[in-house]
């Protein structure tokens, strides 16, 4: 078996890492797929952009600038818990904006959608719900209603993802990873309520959510770059 001691001694340093890995996987993609509704005016490959985009910004400020060694030069210790409101707003904005990507056609009434797909009412509707929802964590000193909103717009997301890819069959094969990539996404956060409710954030499973994690993002980018290169 995999010894996991030598991560667990060095989180922070393994955090740092692993945050790096994963906001370069979403600059990427954000590229990419930004490119890509250049070309093809395609309004859920925009909101699939703006997720990445949220997914980036959110593990930039919890890991790298809030890490224990860069924080307490920023902020300093006693304003650490904006750095997690942060965090939780544009993680949770990242949620909605994948689910989005998924159901923009039931709510815009032309395929051309809204001027800005960052600064609309249906996108401040969901800045204020992902505010709201960070503050009452931040309050209560919990992560118990991000979880619970995540997880219930990745198992919508993962049946809605799985029935697109169930009509459109196996030709198109970024429906595939789509789905598989939802499908772990819900794994992980179904994982991490567990594990901070009921296993005070074991080291040696939440090691192995970050590593689903990373996957997780991985074959987004794979199925980017295969969309792309088409």
């Amino acid at each position: 078996m995999f010894d996991y001691s030598l991560i667990s001694g060095n989180m922070e340093l393994f955090k740092f890492i692993y945050s790096f890995i994963v906001v370069f996987i979403c600059a990427v993609i954000v590229l990419k797929t930004h490119k890509l509704f250049k070309l093809s005016l395609h309004q859920g490959i925009r909101y699939f952009r703006n997720a990445f985009f949220f997914f980036g910004i959110a593990f930039l400020f919890r890991y790298v600038l809030g890490s224990r060694w860069i924080s307490q030069f920023i902020i300093g210790s006693e304003n650490y818990f904006i750095i997690i409101i942060l965090f939780e707003f544009f993680l949770i904005m990242a949620g909605f904006s994948l689910f989005y990507s998924l159901v923009w056609k039931r709510f815009e009434k032309s395929d051309k959608g809204s001027l800005s797909s960052l600064f609309n009412f249906k996108m401040l509707v969901f800045y204020v719900m992902s505010l709201l929802i960070a503050m009452l964590d931040s309050l209560w000193d919990t992560y118990l209603f991000m979880f619970l909103v995540q997880i219930i717009l990745f198992l919508i997301a993962s049946i809605i993802s799985y029935r697109n890819y169930k009509m459109k069959g196996d030709k198109h094969r970024f429906l595939k990873f789509y789905f598989i990539a939802m499908l772990l996404s819900l794994t992980a956060w179904i994982l991490n309520a567990i594990l901070a409710n009921y296993l005070s954030w074991n080291k040696g499973i939440l090691l192995n959510v970050y590593l689903i994690n990373i996957v997780v993002f991985v074959l987004f980018l794979y199925g980017v770059v295969k969309l792309t290169r088409k």
